[in-house]
């Protein structure tokens, strides 16, 4: 009789253990949630639908249309979230950050921020973009592979964030933009990213992807927020670019290059680069070759507004300061005509240069320079998402998308400054930012 109760006890515990992944697996199903938006925007079209449910299964977009038709497919256990009084768009996607850098650490202030506090800073930053509407970003350059560190975590639920595309150090040569140019010749620093000629410039995006870059980035121009170096000169030789692109795209990877001048955009265009970041001075030729090769042009302009109001508080070298004014008013100039000859163009804003959470302050500006803004929108939503190469996961609200999502008030097509002040924001299928007041 003892032994049959063992028997029986034993096999209950078995049942048990048997019974505890699959009692896990209920519990860790985030289930069904059905949104009700009053007004979404179809990205696509630049239609408005009316009266619409976004249906989402695991953080997935599962269904969305009319209210009538979708109705019947909600489970009775599905959380509602009624976003009827808003109108609703796809999270918004910024193709140029650097969430570990502030605009107080450039210049010599930042020689005094370490590795570790970099990646704090970047956490901050993550969460502040997050709740200004940007649930997916791609971060081109950080030091020490920070921003790859704040990926992570993010998508181990440690910290609150976007989806993020991470570069980790920026690719340069000795001496440019991407190199450090503030100490004195004893220090011998050099920045992570410094590589010079075509065998070191494979050995470095090898190195970058090794330690986790979703993208490569590099510094085909001179730039600004750097000592010495002129924007409109090139510096990588159109052999390196072309080794460094051609390597980044063998190991999958696309490869965005930071370029003001001329010269440095369409020799990285004829490389076969994927994205030019800046593109000041873009002129007829660079325009027509990225037409023919569909290059991604990513302008960051509303940072000469904040920079020029604010510069003097940065601790910046006359030499910085004396390209920022030059460069910035002749770059809104150059791309304006890139925008109305119809260059393919994904958002960014360098935000870093200036305060994190302002993003979607470059909407108004680009619409001032000849988008309309229905197309300032689909830059920041179908254009990026295709840009990063994930078109099939954000970028619009479409079946088997991350569930991704804001909500406003009012008409963003006619009032860009409603951007501005996303009332609700959603990543994942679960609210991250709910209007004031709201329980």
């Amino acid at each position: 009789m003892k032994s049959l109760k063992t028997l029986i006890l034993v096999f209950s515990l078995l049942l048990a253990a048997a019974a505890l992944p699959m009692r896990a697996q209920e519990s860790a199903n985030p289930g069904f949630v059905a949104v009700k938006a009053g007004r979404l925007l179809d990205v696509r079209s630049g239609n408005y639908l009316s009266d619409q449910i976004i249906l989402i299964e695991a953080g997935k977009v599962r269904e969305v249309g009319n209210a009538r038709d979708v109705q019947p497919h909600v489970p009775a256990s599905a959380k509602v979230i009624d976003l009827s009084r808003y109108t609703v768009l796809p999270g918004l996607i910024d193709a140029h950050t650097h969430l570990t850098f502030n605009p107080d650490t450039e210049g010599y202030r930042g020689l005094g921020i370490s590795i570790p506090r970099e990646a704090l800073t970047g956490a901050r930053n993550a969460r502040v973009t997050l709740l200004a509407g940007f649930t997916t970003v791609r971060n081109v350059g950080a030091g020490g592979y920070s921003d790859i560190a704040l990926r992570d975590a993010i998508n181990a639920g440690d910290v609150p964030g976007p989806r993020i595309e991470a570069s980790g150090p920026a690719l340069g040569i000795t001496g440019g933009h991407c190199d450090n140019n503030l100490l004195a010749p004893q220090f011998h620093a050099f920045e992570l990213g410094v590589a010079d000629g075509v065998p070191a410039v494979m050995a470095k995006v090898r190195e970058n992807i090794k330690y986790g870059s979703d993208v490569i980035k590099f510094c085909a121009t001179g730039g600004v927020l750097s000592q010495g170096d002129s924007p409109e000169l090139e510096q990588y030789s159109p052999e390196e670019m072309r080794a460094l692109i051609q390597e980044a795209h063998r190991l999958g990877r696309k490869a965005a290059a930071h370029a003001h001048g001329a010269l440095g955009i369409k020799d990285a265009v004829l490389a076969g680069v994927d994205s030019i970041e800046h593109g000041s001075f873009i002129n007829e030729e660079d325009i027509q070759l990225m037409k023919e090769r569909g290059t991604y042009l990513v302008p960051t302009l509303y940072l000469d507004d904040w920079f020029l109001e604010n510069y003097q508080k940065l601790g910046l070298t006359e030499n910085m300061v004396a390209k920022a004014k030059y460069v910035m008013p002749e770059a809104r100039q150059h791309v304006g005509r890139a925008f109305h000859e119809g260059v393919k163009v994904a958002f960014g804003t360098d935000a870093a240069v200036y305060p994190h959470g302002l993003n979607a302050r470059e909407f108004p500006v680009m619409v001032k320079l000849g988008m309309t803004p229905l197309a300032a929108i689909q830059a920041a939503t179908l254009n990026a998402a295709d840009l990063l190469g994930w078109a099939d996961r954000v970028g619009s609200l479409e079946p088997g998308h991350f569930a991704d999502l804001i909500a406003v008030e009012g008409d963003p097509l006619q009032d860009f400054s409603i951007l501005q002040n996303v009332k609700v924001v959603m990543k994942g299928g679960e609210i991250v930012k709910e209007p004031a007041g709201a329980n």
